[in-house]
């Protein structure tokens, strides 16, 4: 009798649960709840966001400032030859010697220029006399310093095979030759000695 009168009970409340959980199934979204985004706009998304943060006008020109500077001060240290401010080509003890040695002594090439530019202007003068010379004076002054530069290409490569005998002078006496045929105040780095001046 008594269990007759549970088993009514017991199904009623199955019945109860079942319908709750249907209703709150039938109430959830089945979707996301949103369209979904193209594709263009989630790469530009992630683009923008991967990109450094935005900066003002001021802030760029003092960037800008400070990049200019730190430029200037480089280019001015490797002016006085300071090794750390120098590019591969012009470190080393080796070519420090190189660049005494040829600082230390005049050259006919460092004047080249010079005279190319008094060579134009005489030849404006409708003197044929007057071109011919100047143009002659031009090609002397050019085998001048060729020949000049081959016997301080081969001093230097001795010099530097005695002074630094581990060291390769591939490439030095060119290094030295080049910087004969500049004039002496626009070299790179600029001369650390005077002409006649002693160096080790």
């Amino acid at each position: 009798m008594g269990q007759a009168y549970l088993l009514p009970l017991v199904a009623a409340n199955a019945t109860a649960k079942k319908t709750n959980i249907v209703s709150a199934m039938s109430t959830e979204p089945t979707g996301k709840g949103r369209p979904t985004p193209k594709r263009k706009v989630s790469e530009a998304k992630r683009i923008t966001s991967s990109l450094a943060p935005v900066v003002t006008k001021d802030q760029k020109r003092a960037a800008k400032l400070l990049s200019r500077q730190d430029r200037m001060t480089s280019r001015a240290a490797y002016l006085r030859g300071e090794e750390n401010a120098m590019p591969a080509r012009d470190r080393g003890p080796e070519r420090r010697f190189v660049r005494n040695y040829v600082d230390a002594r005049r050259s006919i090439g460092e004047y080249f220029l010079p005279i190319i530019f008094i060579v134009l202007i005489l030849t404006l003068i409708p003197e044929p006399a007057v071109q011919f010379g100047a143009i002659a004076i031009m090609y002397s002054v050019l085998m001048v310093a060729v020949v000049d530069g081959i016997f301080l290409s081969r001093r230097i490569r001795r010099i530097i095979g005695e002074k630094f005998p581990n060291s390769p002078t591939k490439g030095l006496g060119m290094y030295a030759w080049l910087r004969s045929t500049q004039m002496r105040r626009l070299r790179a780095p600029h001369p650390q000695i005077k002409v006649g001046d002693k160096f080790n």
